[in-house]
């Protein structure tokens, strides 16, 4: 196993250890990465679109997210934290997904101390699709703690993709390892049904969805390349985005959130109620919407789909999109959105039915 200084990017050891090997990866721009992947040369987990600093003109739409949305956050982060503490009444370890999962788990960290007088150590790894969960950093988690107090932890759910793909690598590495880790996801928000614990449904814009490196301790999504590793027993690499460190709003959000819970505490800790539609119903609801979207607007595979705020943000952020789609133009947690759409000449339809605040699709490439 690699042993080296704990790597906590810009947060400190109080609030994470990324369990993320610390490199340089090459610049794939969007559009080549695009063309590679699906054209089936590459995996996306083996390229990096190398990060910009947000616009000045895009910046102030986080402001305004975070000044809408803190209080909806405050009070979901409350209740995941309940939750938690009443499935694991054996001891608690935090493992967020990188990097959605890392501002969510360093909040629930805190949150679990401060009101609930619970010490929890914070993990985050890396989970890819198809290439699964980091089997090296689960290791490493299993040296200090046990199976049961793991924690998986997500911002949200779109199709259910990482939530799947958390099972599948769970019960691979009980073959594996010989080791059972429950295979349960707990999110702020469950668009699509497939995660086990959340406190809400609703298609909110998590305000950390807006920005990339600068509000998840300046570290990239994660990747992982065989040939780019030095041993078997390495983790899943990152790039730290250190010269970026004057415009890091990491412990800026932290702080925020924290101070909203504090105040939301008093009156919300004998009233906190989820809102939770069930959880058959949502995933229903997420497959006839996906194959609805497939067949109107001839979408060869669900992952050139990507229902809700938060995943229509990322889509547009780091993909080539074709589409975005509105349940309301004028919706202020669609503002960024807008934006985004406009800097990458994306065309925006409106359709008022639809199930989640926006859906973006990606663009099929002529290969």
């Amino acid at each position: 196993m690699t042993e080296t200084l704990p790597f906590t990017g810009s947060y400190t050891l109080n609030d994470v250890q990324f369990l993320l090997q610390p490199m340089s990866l090459p610049d794939t721009p969007v559009h080549i990465k695009e063309a590679l992947i699906q054209s089936g040369k590459k995996h996306y987990s083996q390229m990096l679109s190398h990060e910009a600093l947000p616009a000045d003109d895009y910046l102030p739409l986080f402001y305004r997210a975070l000044e809408l949305n803190q209080a909806t956050m405050a009070e979901h982060l409350l209740l995941l934290a309940q939750s938690i503490i009443t499935t694991r009444p054996q001891g608690i370890t935090l493992v967020s997904l990188a990097r959605a999962g890392t501002p969510v788990g360093v909040l629930l960290k805190h949150i679990l101390k401060r009101h609930f007088n619970i010490q929890a150590e914070h993990y985050s790894i890396s989970i890819l699709r198809d290439v699964g969960i980091d089997a090296n950093a689960l290791r490493y988690i299993l040296q200090k703690h046990s199976p049961e107090s793991l924690v998986f932890v997500d911002g949200w759910t779109g199709k259910g993709v990482i939530s799947r793909q958390l099972k599948a690598s769970l019960e691979a590495f009980a073959i594996s390892d010989g080791i059972t880790i429950p295979s349960e996801l707990y999110v702020l928000t469950d668009l699509s049904g497939w995660a086990t614990v959340a406190p809400s449904s609703e298609d909110y814009l998590i305000p950390s969805a807006i920005l990339n490196a600068t509000i998840s301790g300046l570290v990239s999504r994660s990747f992982y390349d065989p040939d780019l590793a030095a041993n078997s027993t390495d983790f899943h690499g990152c790039v730290y985005y250190d010269r970026f460190s004057e415009h890091d709003l990491s412990s800026y959000f932290i702080d925020t959130l924290l101070t909203k819970v504090n105040s939301l505490w008093p009156s919300l800790k004998d009233k906190l109620v989820a809102q939770v539609k069930s959880r058959l119903d949502l995933q229903n609801q997420s497959q006839q919407f996906l194959d609805w979207v497939s067949q109107h607007y001839n979408i060869s595979r669900p992952n050139y789909i990507k229902p809700g705020i938060g995943e229509a943000t990322r889509a547009l952020l780091r993909r080539e999109t074709q589409l975005l789609l509105l349940q309301d133009l004028n919706c202020e947690a669609s503002l960024h959105l807008r934006w985004l759409a406009q800097a990458k000449a994306t065309p925006i339809i409106v359709l008022e039915d639809l199930p989640y605040r926006a859906v973006a699709l990606i663009k099929e490439l002529n290969l």
